[in-house]
């Protein structure tokens, strides 16, 4: 295949996010070249749980990006085959009381209109979706196109296939500087191996991408927000759904930096279940937590009885780039061209990089987006204006 002396596009992170910029880039006709500091997948993509919800996200921007990305997930589980370990399971969303159960309710029927699927499940038919769950609950809603992923399988087979398209992956590369000339648009990347030219950089660096920001001369203000996930030893199928109580709906749009948790658990292809969720902004403190750890199990175990005697294996953690409204920054920065960011997408990257590598190819290539981009335009924030 004829390759350009240099890339129509550099992408900076390998995560997923990255991969699916790189993959719809590729598949517009762009040249692509994917650089990261680590390995691929090797930030927040591999902490993640591989979510692909909709079931989470209030009528608005984020919820029509996860339905646009719930589209084309489907579609990519065709093209990448079984690797990714895509799995529409659907999601269980469970109420301990009638008053939660109301108020899940209300959010239901205004998602209903903007096109989630929901259906209400009275308490005593629950154990039809889930036999094993606590026998007390108010009731639930189960949503129905709520999938999930392997997440670094998904990052490494979209990265896969954008290469046999043509991309470039280099590993183990930092990029030191985003190179502009004098009109002020972005030329290139300089990285500890030498410099790069481009006319366009995607800003896929996770939850360092306030700081990839910075070196192109803007502000983005990206913080970490860590969270803690239990894998418990292999075990029958006994968690059929994605699982959660309603209080994770709250805590996804919270903005505190305390410490928050609420119980999510699903089942896994190879058996182990994943118990998450936490919350908190420490910065980038890998400190192992017990605290986090003993309420995540407790929290289980209330709402899965059966899992109190079954063994942790291991526990793992990871930080989600986080902005102060939770919507990600998505598509060309109105104040350096040829600057583009994919990133900022908090817990929901893995379900939103579809959508986002999309709609920031057809920018690329000077196509009308699918969606409109201007709630995710990095230049929001009163700081950066």
């Amino acid at each position: 295949m004829f390759k350009r002396a240099h890339p129509d596009v550099v992408v900076v992170g390998a995560g997923v996010v990255g991969a699916a910029c790189a993959y719809y880039a590729t598949l517009a006709g762009l040249s692509v070249t994917v650089l990261d500091r680590g390995p691929v997948a090797g930030g927040t993509t591999g902490a993640g749980e591989g979510n692909l919800l909709v079931s989470d996200k209030e009528p608005g921007p984020e919820l029509d990006l996860a339905l646009l990305s719930t589209r084309l997930w489907r579609e990519l589980a065709g093209t990448l085959g079984p690797a990714t370990e895509y799995e529409p399971k659907g999601g269980l969303v469970v109420a301990a009381d009638p008053a939660r159960l109301d108020a899940l309710r209300a959010f239901a029927a205004a998602q209903r209109v903007a096109g989630v699927s929901a259906q209400e499940i009275p308490g005593d038919g629950l154990h039809d979706l889930e036999p094993h769950l606590a026998p007390s609950l108010a009731g639930g809603f189960h949503y129905p196109q709520d999938a999930q992923v392997q997440p670094a399988l998904a990052a490494a087979h979209l990265l896969r296939a954008a290469r046999e398209a043509g991309a470039v992956l280099r590993t183990g590369e930092s990029v030191r500087a985003v190179r502009t000339d004098r009109a002020g648009a972005v030329a290139g990347v300089s990285t500890d191996r030498g410099e790069l030219d481009a006319p366009a950089v995607i800003n896929a660096a996770g939850t360092w991408g306030g700081e990839l920001a910075a070196l192109a001369g803007v502000a983005l203000p990206v913080l970490p927000r860590r969270g803690f996930v239990l894998v418990t030893e292999p075990l029958p199928r006994i968690v059929r759904h994605k699982v959660y109580a309603a209080d994770y709906v709250a805590d996804v749009a919270s903005g505190s930096a305390a410490l928050q948790t609420s119980a999510v658990v699903e089942g896994t292809p190879g058996g182990p279940v994943l118990i998450g969720a936490s919350r908190e902004r420490v910065g980038f403190d890998r400190t192992l937590s017990v605290e986090v750890l003993r309420r995540l199990a407790a929290q289980a175990a209330e709402l899965f009885p059966v899992l109190a005697d079954v063994s942790v294996l291991r526990a793992y953690r990871g930080f989600r780039p986080y902005l102060p409204d939770h919507l990600p920054a998505i598509g060309a920065d109105p104040r350096v061209p040829g600057l583009y960011h994919a990133c900022g997408h908090e817990g929901a990257g893995i379900g939103l990089a579809p959508a986002t590598g999309l709609l920031i190819a057809e920018q690329l290539t000077g196509k009308q987006p699918e969606l409109d981009l201007t709630p995710f335009r990095a230049d929001r924030f009163p700081a950066a204006a």
